[in-house]
This record gives C-alpha cells, structure tokens and sequence, in this order.
C-alpha cells in the first residue's frame, strides 16, 4: 500500500488519466469512473479497501491516516490548484489533444529547434514552451 508521503512532500503527485484504469478494474464496488476525461473516486460509493492504491502503477493513489478513502488528484475540475499555487510556473496543465500534438510534432520541433507551439484552445490562443534540456548552445 501507498502511504501518503510524510513528512508531506511539496510536489504534487498527478494521476496520469489511464485510458485502461487498472485502478478502476480493481474497485470491487465501481467507485472508480472516469467523468469528463477525468478518473474519480466516487467517495459516496468507495468502501475504502484500497485495493486500487495496489494496482496504480504509478503510486498516484494515497492513504492518509487522516482520511479514510484514497486519496487521489482529480484535477481539480480542470483548475489544478498545483498549477495555481506553483511559485516558479514550472507546472502547467495541458489538454490532452495538445499532447498528441506535440508528441506528433516532437521530432519536426527538435529539428527546427523551435522552442514553443501556438495552438487555439476554446477560441483561446495559447502558447506552449519547450525547453531543450541537453543541448549544447553554439
């Protein structure tokens, strides 16, 4: 079982959004759905077996003596408080159709040594940085 770190750690711990949740799979009571895109816990139904803190297989799954359900980040409703209260800016919350993008156009980026992508998001431009860590600058 996954205790939740402590003393507590100051980085958040995301779940990764599993297209297969094994999490889900292995809730005896389908306390585990996805809604709108996003993996919950649904408390109201939750026995707190933890078995799902076993099958995560990123550890994104806590108990906490405090709390008697798993404890697990739900992207808080698509306005991660992580990314809110983040002092550097270091932390950013991207669509996933914007992730296929940029995993598509990762080897054209490197090529071309571009460091950002604009794209449109709900009529919104927005603007995505790469940084190219481990290049030698000429």
């Amino acid at each position: 079982m996954v205790v939740y770190p402590h003393p507590v750690v100051r980085m958040p711990v995301v779940c990764n959004q599993c297209r297969i949740a094994k999490c889900a799979d292995s809730c005896p009571v389908n306390a585990i759905t996805r809604r709108n895109g996003v993996v919950e816990i649904l408390e109201e139904l939750c026995i707190a077996c933890m078995k799902c803190l076993d099958s995560c297989p990123f550890g994104a799954i806590f108990a906490h003596e405090d709390v008697e359900k798993p404890i697990k980040c739900d992207l808080c409703g698509g306005e991660p408080e992580c990314v809110r209260q983040c002092p550097t800016g270091a932390l950013l919350m991207v669509p996933e159709h914007v992730m296929g993008q940029a995993h598509r156009m990762d080897n054209v980026l490197s090529y071309a040594h571009m460091k950002e992508i604009e794209f449109v998001e709900e009529g919104e431009p927005k603007r995505l940085r790469y940084a190219e860590i481990g290049k030698d600058e000429d």
